[in-house]
């Protein structure tokens, strides 16, 4: 059955973008045989990211934690437990501060996100909504650095929680179009040895393992969802 993208429901505690940014056609759950071509002129240009929500609230002295340094490096010391936070609010902020590269902005946005998501549970699925734009903006700023940051957070999103691989499969439309565009990228640095594949850095080899997440907890329709946005992926789960 085609999945429809759902419609908001209702006022969210923390706003961040003012546009609506639902799809009110459904996701088609057909796989496309058109040939595909080579990404357009410019379309791996990075663009400039718009100053971060995240950041503003971080400047105010907003978010319940401060940095910590042990014998592994930094960590986020949280000033309540983390299972308390009100998720509607907070999540979607860190979310949006995964456009962030500069410390210690990109740092509190990234381990924020993977904390919350480590300790969120069923608090994370019904936030989904609220998630989107941020992925969206992080993706689209077309920033190396900041996709690789995405896609990783994006695995531990849908792997997170019950449903929520499949609470996203309604979004693909908004989220895939930047993973098909990179899918074919692999960098190397050009000695003959991929530095970038050590450090889980190349964004070729995260967007195959991203999409291949989604298509494990996604459910039955996520493939062909996937398959529409991203015609040359081939199914992980065929034995």
């Amino acid at each position: 059955m085609p999945l429809a993208a759902p419609l908001a429901t209702g006022p969210t505690h923390t706003h961040i973008c003012t546009h609506n940014f639902f799809s009110l056609h459904p996701i088609f759950s057909f796989v496309s045989d058109q040939v595909v071509g080579p990404p357009a002129a410019g379309a791996f240009r990075e663009r400039p990211s718009k100053p971060t929500t995240f950041r503003k609230f971080y400047e105010r002295g907003e978010f319940p934690m401060a940095l910590e340094h042990d014998t592994k490096g930094n960590r986020i010391a949280w000033k309540v437990e983390i299972e308390k936070l009100d998720y509607h609010h907070y999540l979607p902020l860190f979310f949006d501060g995964l456009c962030e590269t500069v410390h210690p902005y990109e740092f509190f946005a990234r381990q924020g996100v993977h904390d919350m998501l480590e300790h969120g549970g069923p608090k994370i699925q019904p936030v989904i909504p609220q998630l989107i734009i941020p992925i969206k903006n992080a993706l689209n700023t077309r920033n190396r650095q900041v996709i690789c940051t995405t896609l990783k957070v994006l695995q531990h999103l849908v792997m997170s929680g019950d449903m929520v691989g499949e609470a996203l499969v309604p979004y693909y439309r908004q989220i895939l179009p930047i993973l098909n565009i990179f899918k074919n990228m692999n960098i190397n640095s050009g000695d003959g040895i991929d530095y970038s594949q050590q450090k889980r850095e190349n964004i070729g080899d995260l967007i195959q393992e991203t999409l291949e997440v989604f298509e494990r907890y996604g459910g039955e329709d996520a493939f062909i969802n996937i398959k529409y946005m991203v015609p040359t992926y081939e199914s992980c789960m065929i034995s």
